[in-house]
This record gives C-alpha cells, structure tokens and sequence, in this order.
C-alpha cells in the first residue's frame, strides 16, 4: 500500500471518533482525531493534513471558531475544512461557508461511505483550483 492520506477529525463524541478513524483507516487514510477544538488547532498544525473534518457543536471552542482560526493561520489556511455536523439549516451551512468551510457532510452519514464521499469532494476541489 502506498503513502497513508494524512485527514483530520475533530469531534468531540470519541465514540463517533473511533468509528470514523476505523473506516478511514480502511480506506488508506492516517487519521489523527481530536476531541477538542484546541486539541485539533494543535494537531493541525503538527501534521498538516490534507483535510480536516470538523464538528460544530463542541463544548468550549466551537467548530465555528476552530475553522476561524484554521483559516486565519497561515500554516493551516490553505487544508480543506470539510464539517461534519448533525447541523443541517440552512443558516448554520451559510455561516460555515461564509467562514471558509470548503464543504459540508450531514451527520448521520453512512461511516462505509464517508471515505469515498471525501475522496469526491476532494477531487472537486482540486479540479476547481485547476
């Protein structure tokens, strides 16, 4: 197998976590997971993985301000953000975009899914950027 996707999850349900971290594993990806929006700025910016999947409702630092700060580093501000959230109005998915979410995934998501879903929305990025 070749190099393992370094990806991101921020999340503080470490149940969710677990399960998410196995299925990417499944799927070539090396995840790294935090269960704190501090924990996850810091781990950002050790691994710099090539997407970060990140909650909105955390306790603390919410996934709104953890994206703020993602986008306003300079190490960090060029990784897609992707939320994954059960927050589905449409306010809370304008806010996100407007703080510099590059997309969006509905909780509850199928977990045998959710490798490919990224891998999609991750080629839509890269072919935009072309």
């Amino acid at each position: 197998m070749g190099k393992r996707i370094p990806i991101l999850i921020i999340d503080d349900d470490a149940d969710f976590l677990q399960l998410v971290e196995y299925n990417l594993k499944l799927f070539g990806y090396q995840p790294f997971c935090a269960t704190s929006g501090q924990e996850g700025l810091r781990i950002a910016q050790e691994n710099v993985p090539e997407v970060i999947l990140l909650d909105t409702t955390m306790p603390g630092m919410d996934g709104l301000e953890v994206l703020s700060e993602l986008k306003f580093n300079e190490t960090t501000a060029s990784i897609p953000v992707f939320m994954l959230t059960a927050r589905t109005m449409i306010g809370d998915i304008d806010q996100a975009f407007d703080v510099g979410a590059d997309d969006y995934i509905t909780k509850p998501v199928e977990l045998r899914s959710l490798a490919r879903v990224i891998q999609r929305k991750m080629k839509k990025l890269s072919d935009q950027k072309k």
